[in-house]
């Protein structure tokens, strides 16, 4: 499970960091599914390319809607690459408010009551 923690409306980037053990390539296509899936993205696209035994990073971002906890799933499917190809990988992605920033003050004088 992948914690968003930040306030209403921020922004909130984290980093997966995925491995090649193998001498192959490994390529796999990125889904962003669940209720709350629209709140999540990928800035570097879908498609993630990992060298023979090297590593990359990829950049998930969520911004906030509402106060209620968000929840999605980060599919990686692996796309087959000269006949090999990797293990689907599954991230729980969860979301939580913990500050409200204002987004103005308004002031204004009215009667409480009238007869």
């Amino acid at each position: 499970t992948i914690q968003f923690t930040g306030a209403l409306h921020a922004t909130v980037v984290k980093q997966i960091c995925l491995t090649n053990p193998s001498i192959k390539t490994l390529v796999y296509n990125a889904a962003l599914v669940g209720r709350d899936a629209d709140d999540f993205s990928l800035p570097k696209g879908n498609t993630i390319i990992i060298a023979p035994k090297g590593q990359t990073s990829i950049n998930v971002e969520f911004t906030s809607r509402f106060l209620r906890p968000a929840e999605a799933v980060l599919l990686l499917i692996s796309k087959s690459v000269g006949g090999i190809g990797g293990a689907t990988l599954t991230f729980s992605l969860k979301s939580e408010i913990k500050h409200i920033e204002p987004a103005g003050i308004l002031k204004c004088k009215s009667p409480c009551y009238e007869l």
